[in-house]
């Protein structure tokens, strides 16, 4: 998907001797050495949900025939595994690899953050509430104007303008996003904005930017918590801090259209994420333990066993980190927001496919 993500949990490595829980953190696992790391038999005794993994699969069956020559197969057993089994240590009964990722601290734990598709209030029309353009992309490459710069005007005149929104930070939360849907209050539509391309300059994280500045706690940052902050403050302070990111992403509107990731396949909540894709091609299957959090964003204290496939990627997802989707709204948004938490993950393979031996990497990836 182009995106997005704010890369608020930005250390993927966990520093110390103390090996701390409270983001969900396990030490079940000897040290590893490698990014994937062959597992002859995985053992997990924490709670199955599989239930949205078979259509999940499907829509990438149907939808990418190129996909669905490398995976299907692979989909096919994982689904006999599931209806038969799904007790993780019976994989090789299936004919089904796996590899462990050997997490950011090399003890298997692998950070997972959240995403999630806004919907945003616009109207087609400028009125003295709704009054911050959403653009579609300039005929520019390189020398596209920076965000400060677009604040100041850069764009008028274009005829660029999709829309106004009633502050500046939906807009911008959808950028990070990359993509969104909007409901237009004066006619009563909703259309799909997808990624419609960038103006080239670097991705500064706000985010990070309120944590440096002290505005923020480290462990009190979120989406929601960016919000709250913006609605605090009067659009000149509000306008500064967005202006730490040069980076701009513009939108191309579409009819109401399922949700896609980079892979363009539509997403499911919680049965798909982004991932690195040196590591996880598109379409990958993965077992994960993924951490369940409270309503306040602290760890539950649980796991639950889930199979999701690889189908988008971002700037900010590299090596061991997973981007969770977590589906559309505000509901969403904070859910997503608050995901900053470890888990332990097993990429899939079928053995004699083209899967097979789910642990080779490329050699520019092995150290």
């Amino acid at each position: 998907m182009f995106k997005k993500y704010l890369p608020l949990a930005a250390a993927s490595v966990l520093f110390g001797c103390a090996q701390p829980t409270d983001r969900a953190q396990q030490y079940v696992d000897d040290e590893f050495n490698s990014i994937l790391n062959k597992s002859s038999l995985v053992e997990s005794n924490k709670p199955r949900d599989y239930t949205e993994f078979h259509r999940q699969a499907e829509l990438v069956v149907d939808n990418s025939p190129s996909m669905a020559t490398t995976y299907q197969p692979l989909y096919d057993q994982l689904n006999e595994w599931v209806l038969q089994s799904g007790d993780p240590s019976e994989l090789a009964n299936f004919g089904i690899q796996a590899a462990q990722l050997g997490g950011g601290d090399k003890q298997g734990n692998v950070l997972f953050t959240g995403y999630f598709s806004p919907v945003m209030e616009l109207r087609h029309q400028p009125n003295e509430k709704f009054k911050y353009p959403v653009y579609g992309k300039p005929a520019c490459e390189s020398d596209c104007p920076t965000r400060a710069q677009i604040y100041d005007g850069a764009l008028d005149g274009q005829g660029l303008e999709l829309g106004y929104a009633a502050n500046m930070i939906d807009p911008f939360l959808m950028e990070v996003q990359g993509s969104g849907f909007v409901h237009f209050e004066d006619d009563d539509t909703l259309e799909y904005f997808a990624y419609g391309g960038k103006n080239n300059k670097a991705y500064v994280s706000i985010g990070r930017v309120l944590i440096e500045r002290e505005l923020v706690s480290r462990e009190k940052m979120s989406m929601k918590a960016i919000k709250e902050w913006v609605m605090e403050n009067d659009e000149v302070t509000v306008r500064e801090l967005l202006e730490q990111n040069p980076s701009f992403v513009f939108f191309e509107p579409r009819a109401d259209a399922p949700v896609t990731g980079s892979a363009g396949i539509p997403l499911l909540p919680m049965a798909s994420v982004a991932g690195d894709r040196t590591i996880f091609p598109m379409g990958t299957p993965i077992l994960a333990e993924v951490p369940l959090l409270n309503p306040d964003g602290t760890w539950s204290g649980a796991h639950q066993l889930r199979l999701l496939i690889v189908l988008d990627t971002g700037g900010a997802v590299k090596q061991n980190h997973l981007d969770l989707y977590h589906g559309m709204g505000p509901r969403a948004g904070t859910e997503a927001g608050h995901y900053k938490h470890f888990g332990r993950v097993w990429k899939l393979g079928l053995e004699n496919s083209t899967t097979q031996a789910p642990w080779a990497l490329p050699p520019e990836k092995l150290q």
